[in-house]
């Protein structure tokens, strides 16, 4: 139903074609100086079809702005960023955005959230609701079809934004620390959802964060993003099979891929003065 330096690219093997593809991409913004700031520079990535990549860097790398770009929300000041190899050129059904902040309409119910860009596409009312109902159920707020934003927990509230997401089947799910608001045990049970809607739908995700245990834990692939102006610094492979589960975080891989992350994001003095 309706889911390496910077001058180098960082492909998708070659037998899967890119579904998403940024390009040479960079993005400038003005510093009230008269001057500008370079938030990214060069930025080039595939995300082939049904894959999980996510965005990792420190504060201030770019990566909400890149999600931005990609949802068309900005435009870039140089390179392209492609959607089936045409040009992303502002907001399109194509692609799905969740954002950090809950963004609900508070006059309408759950069901009605949800059902909301169905409604635009000129969805008929009775597939409307199967579809609403299907994902209702997904993320487990069938018994809060009824109910307004103001009631929901922070949690039920990015449940709702999720499944409004894909309710409108998007090519690409655009996902900008969707979990970065709450409180850990609620994150906790957010990833577990989210693995369990992806592993159903296979949908082409492109998310940011800034926790690495989540970036590996849901990603197929993490891209490293180096401090501003953004770049990708590295590409990495997560070497764990699905269907996946927290217990994980305790293997031996996903601990040596956290300490990988770990020193590209902070490298020590004598990494740094190797790379001089």
């Amino acid at each position: 139903m309706h889911l390496s330096p910077s001058s180098s690219r960082v492909s998708a093997p070659a037998a899967a074609a890119p579904k998403l593809r940024v390009e040479g991409v960079s993005l400038h913004y003005p510093d009230g100086k008269g001057g500008h700031v370079v938030a990214l520079d060069d930025v080039s990535f595939d995300v082939p079809e049904k894959q999980f990549a996510v965005l990792v860097g420190p504060s201030g790398c770019g990566k909400s702005s890149l999600l931005y770009l990609a949802a068309g929300l900005n435009d870039v000041t140089s390179g392209e960023i492609l959607l089936d190899g045409k040009p992303v050129h502002g907001p399109g059904p194509d692609r799905g955005m969740v954002f950090q902040g809950y963004t609900l309409f508070p006059w309408l119910n759950v069901r009605e959230n949800i059902a909301f860009g169905l409604k635009r596409k000129g969805i008929p009312a009775a597939e409307r609701r199967e579809i609403v109902d299907h994902y209702l159920d997904e993320v487990g707020l069938s018994k809060f079809a009824d109910s307004y934003s103001r009631h929901l927990s922070g949690g039920m509230k990015q449940r709702v934004a999720i499944a409004r997401a894909l309710a409108n089947d998007p090519q690409v799910l655009l996902m900008d620390e969707p979990f970065g608001a709450l409180d850990s045990q609620t994150r906790l049970q957010m990833q577990k959802l989210l693995l369990r809607v992806w592993e159903k739908s296979h949908k082409t995700v492109l998310f940011v964060t800034h926790d690495i245990d989540e970036a590996i834990l849901l990603g197929d692939r993490v891209l490293v993003m180096s401090a501003r102006p953004g770049r990708i610094a590295r590409e990495l492979t997560v070497p764990i099979a699905h269907p996946r589960s927290m217990d994980q975080v305790m293997e031996p891989e996903f601990i040596a891929l956290k300490r990988q992350i770990l020193d590209l994001l902070h490298p020590t003095q004598d990494t740094e003065q190797d790379a001089e």
